[in-house]
């Protein structure tokens, strides 16, 4: 006997298969209006966005506008980039103009799929903004896909890190704006503490398209923004605190790790007041509970987390002499970025590093509440249906998962459990060595820096030749993720590796052309793509034949 449920989604379509049916005229409209689109002049496709702009501003929905606007950015792009978008991406484009998630596989073209809704809002005047995880992906997007827009008579611009004034009020104007959730948090941040209108980046937050939205709006949806400034330099008393701690034993202090927090025992309060007299930093007479203590008591306390919650390269990294914090969840570097309450310094003075002074914070924001303060907002992710619930609640927004353009040919085998850790990283370098020898590369995804490189010292053991990406390679980090794919390529990397950067089997085409052109400036391009093309044709079949990725 089949369940009511199982009957009624033979006979009626599970929930989302009713999504997606229902957006089914709307391209066919799309589809049918592609013969007189191709027939336009590239001038003409520019008219065609003046058009649309006037029909919206006297009134006309952009619902109405859309199938012709759609079918005006698939020509664009067409002639443009030389990439016609599948029914499926035209679709996943629906979805975002009407304000829901998109969750589309990898590889199946997001960023394209971004341009038609982000086109379509566009035409009010009032400004896209497209939010990418990495300053990385914002500039490479912005470049790609202005090509589109510029093909239709929008401008675009991108936002990055420490750019100039001008420049950052400019890309804000433009019609779509390409930045990071970082950037774009921060940059509402300083708008706030601006003292004139005319100061201020952000125009308006009318509509957000989200990139890798699950890890920006639930990942990290409550991370604080903060925007701080200088307050008095405690060097010394950090110094101090720090050459103390190391005389702590464990009957002094509990420990607790989820928290992060530390808090000392009878015994160890005492043994803190003996010698922090001895050492002078407390007055003589005055005991730890006084309230005059409430500070020295707080900086003991942030050096002792320092000390045993906080480890060097896997929460943070010392680069040039700086304490540079690590993303817990992406393993990426966040430069300028400190813990507050004298914690950053305190971590500074055990790594004898220059004690920076600390800060008083200014004006915070999270990322939660700063997204809930456009007006539309819409998102892409591989990875969307598991947190569909939060997605609704907290911010109003849908998932539809879109169909593939072609059936997926990836076989997902079951999870292996071992009983050990040492079993578990053996068999993980059994498992590299076979498919390496077959020929057949091998991608290694861990959940830290600090794995990511024990891995690598097994391998190197083991004398297999392989990259790791993490954090510190971060530069090279498209470079090594296009030759993922290559025949025999091992890379290791970590969560936030790569994301946007497209894995090719045989290795990526662009990249080594770029390095045989730099290799050899005399040569002909022609000659030297051409070659390269041909190579890697067979570079690719001898991948798929090994068994792909």
């Amino acid at each position: 006997m089949l369940g009511l449920g199982k009957v009624a989604r033979k006979v009626f379509g599970s929930p989302n298969d009713r999504k997606v049916k229902a957006t089914r005229p709307l391209v066919e409209k799309i589809n049918a209006l592609e013969a007189e689109f191709e027939k336009l002049s590239d001038a003409e496709l520019i008219e065609k966005t003046a058009e649309l702009k006037a029909r919206n501003s006297n009134g006309e929905a952009l619902d109405a506008l859309l199938p012709e606007a759609f079918a005006n950015c698939r020509e664009a792009a067409k002639r443009a980039l030389g990439l016609r978008a599948f029914d499926v991406q035209l679709m996943g484009g629906i979805f975002l103009h009407q304000g829901n998630i998109s969750e589309m596989k990898t590889g199946e073209g997001k960023t394209l799929v971004a341009t038609f809704p982000a086109y379509l809002n566009a035409l009010t005047g009032r400004g896209v903004h497209i939010v990418t995880v990495n300053d990385y992906l914002a500039k490479r997007d912005s470049e790609w896909m202005s090509k589109v827009y510029g093909a239709l008579g929008l401008t675009t611009g991108v936002v990055y890190p420490r750019q100039p004034d001008a420049e950052k009020q400019a890309a804000y104007a433009c019609d779509i704006t390409y930045a990071t959730n970082n950037e774009l948090g921060f940059d509402y941040l300083r708008d706030n503490m601006k003292s004139e209108l005319a100061q201020m980046y952000q125009r308006d937050h009318y509509m957000a398209i989200v990139d890798e939205v699950d890890s920006i709006l639930i990942d990290e949806a409550r991370t604080p923004l903060i925007i701080s400034g200088p307050a008095q330099d405690r060097s010394e008393l950090y110094v101090a605190v720090d050459a103390l701690i190391p005389s702590l034993t464990e009957e002094h202090y509990s420990m607790d790790e989820k928290t992060r927090n530390v808090t000392f025992t009878d015994e160890g309060n005492e043994f803190l007041e003996q010698t922090l007299l001895e050492l002078g930093q407390l007055p003589e007479g005055q005991s730890l509970y006084d309230p005059e203590s409430t500070t020295l008591i707080h900086h003991v306390n942030q050096g002792l987390r320092a000390h045993k919650l906080y480890q060097r390269d896997k929460d943070y990294i010392v680069r040039d002499g700086e304490v540079v914090l690590i993303d817990e969840f992406t393993g990426r570097m966040m430069a300028g970025r400190r813990l507050s309450e004298g914690l950053h310094q305190a971590i500074e003075a055990k790594e004898r590093c220059k004690i920076q002074p600390e800060n008083v914070t200014l004006a915070s924001v999270t990322f939660q509440n700063y997204f809930r303060l456009y007006e539309k907002l819409a998102g892409m992710t591989g990875t969307a249906a598991t947190e569909a619930d939060e997605f609704a609640e907290i911010y109003g927004l849908g998932v539809v998962e879109v169909p593939t353009n072609r059936g997926i040919a990836r076989i997902d085998d079951d999870d292996k459990v071992y009983r050990t850790a040492q079993e578990k990283f053996d068999a993980i370098v059994t498992e590299i060595k076979d498919a390496h020898e077959k020929g057949q590369p091998v991608l290694v995804g861990t959940t830290s820096i600090e794995k990511s490189e024990m891995l690598s010292q097994l391998l190197t053991k083991a004398g297999l030749k392989h990259n790791v990406l993490n954090a510190r390679q971060h530069e090279q980090e498209a470079q090594i993720v296009a030759d993922a794919g290559k025949l025999g390529a091992v890379t290791i990397a970590t969560n936030m590796a790569g994301r946007g950067t497209d894995i090719k089997l045989g290795g990526n085409v662009e990249f080594k052309i770029m390095e045989a052109i730099a290799a050899d400036p005399e040569g002909d391009p022609e000659a030297i793509r051409q070659r390269i093309e041909e190579g890697h044709t067979a570079d690719e079949e001898a991948v798929k034949a090994a068994g792909g990725l």
